[in-house]
């Protein structure tokens, strides 16, 4: 059994998949090729934004962001302490301060009022300048974007989406990435949307941040004389290659794959419902389910489960065994504060398999062992 089963998806998608790869090879047309234009004009819309502007990853993804608006030294960045770590790296990186805020025990998504708390915190001990927050659509659902941006607003703070996770969510009608004042997502191959390596991508309805961020994209090149550098940017670019296997598992994703996942995740919620505890979606959202992701009891039974399921040959991952304010980058950052959810959840969770390619037997198969060894 596979945990994500990107061999399945291969096997279904191989005769278009080849070709596409193939054309890419055929043209040599290996960086910035036509496929790239393509395929960001596709995600813009899918989205509904006015601009994508690919790059070569999801952490490259969250940086031009942060970049584009000015993050660096003085400015506090409110990040959710339950999550992976390139949410608070790249604000640490452009030398600001990430402030790590507690999640909801529902949704796993950074707490609106933990938020308020931690802005109130850092105002009153004075040293930096509240400036933006990170809100992450951890394991496929988007975070509580309403409240959020109602936080964000009344303080003056940019928010900046991490969709990495949540591509093909939704709240209402609007879509994942098209939330707070920009958006970032990660083409890992093992996200809702991958593609066969790394690559990333920044949405924005803004025209002005759009052209700051393709240029630093490109060493900070000019639009007009790409030998004359306007600006200090980096090199990161989407590959043709991976461009063109992410248009064809686009279609995919849209005609029938996020329709599947979430087929698949009421499987496991039948199977599971009463019996330990498990996702909740709240009315008027909508997961991409980039993990399905119960809790147990406490961190030794959560173990001894995994192990048991290991020995069944049933793959799990655990997402996240350490929380942000833990990690050893940040254990001399002064603005830790507290998170005793985040700390449970460290202890407690573990992701089953997941994917649109699951059956039914899969799903017996999983939810009759993890139920046998609880």
């Amino acid at each position: 059994m596979q945990f994500r089963d990107l061999k399945k998806q291969y096997q279904v998608l191989k005769p278009r998949m080849d070709a596409a790869v193939t054309q890419v090879m055929s043209d040599c047309n290996f960086i910035s090729g036509s496929q790239v234009k393509a395929l960001e004009r596709r995600l813009a819309d899918y989205v509904g934004v006015k601009h994508c502007i690919s790059c070569a990853n999801g952490t490259d993804a969250l940086e031009l962001a942060e970049r584009a608006y000015g993050i660096g030294p003085g400015d506090a960045v409110f990040v959710p302490d339950f999550t992976f770590f390139s949410s608070a790296e790249t604000v640490a990186d452009l030398g600001a301060t990430p402030v790590f805020v507690d999640v909801d025990p529902v949704s796993f998504n950074l707490c609106p009022r933990a938020l308020e708390s931690a802005l109130d915190r850092v105002r009153a001990q004075g040293k930096l300048r509240p400036r933006a927050v990170v809100a992450v659509d951890l394991f496929g659902l988007p975070a509580d974007f309403p409240a959020l941006e109602r936080v964000a607003k009344e303080n003056g703070l940019l928010l900046i989406e991490d969709g990495a996770q949540g591509f093909g969510g939704r709240i209402g009608d609007r879509r994942a990435c098209s939330f707070g004042d920009i958006a970032t997502t990660s083409f890992f191959p093992a996200k809702p949307l991958g593609c066969y390596g790394d690559g990333g991508a920044v949405f924005t309805n803004d025209d002005d941040i759009a052209a700051l961020i393709r240029s630093l994209c490109v060493h900070g090149k000019s639009e007009l004389d790409k030998y004359n550098n306007l600006r200090l940017g980096m090199n990161s670019r989407l590959d043709t290659i991976q461009a063109a296997v992410l248009d064809v598992k686009l279609s995919a994703f849209e005609d029938y794959e996020l329709k599947k996942v979430n087929a698949a995740a009421k499987m496991y919620t039948e199977r599971l419902d009463g019996k330990l505890d498990i996702p909740v979606v709240p009315e008027g959202f909508y997961s991409s389910w980039a993990q399905y992701t119960v809790q147990l009891p406490d961190r030794e039974k959560r173990d001894r489960v995994q192990a048991g399921l290991r020995e069944r040959g049933i793959p799990s991952m655990i997402y996240y065994p350490k929380c942000m304010h833990q990690q050893g980058a940040f254990e001399k950052l002064l603005y830790r504060g507290d998170c005793p959810v985040s700390e449970r959840l460290c202890g407690t969770v573990l992701s089953l398999p997941m994917h649109p390619y699951l059956t039914e037997e899969d799903a017996d198969q999983v939810c009759g062992a993890l139920l046998s060894l609880l």
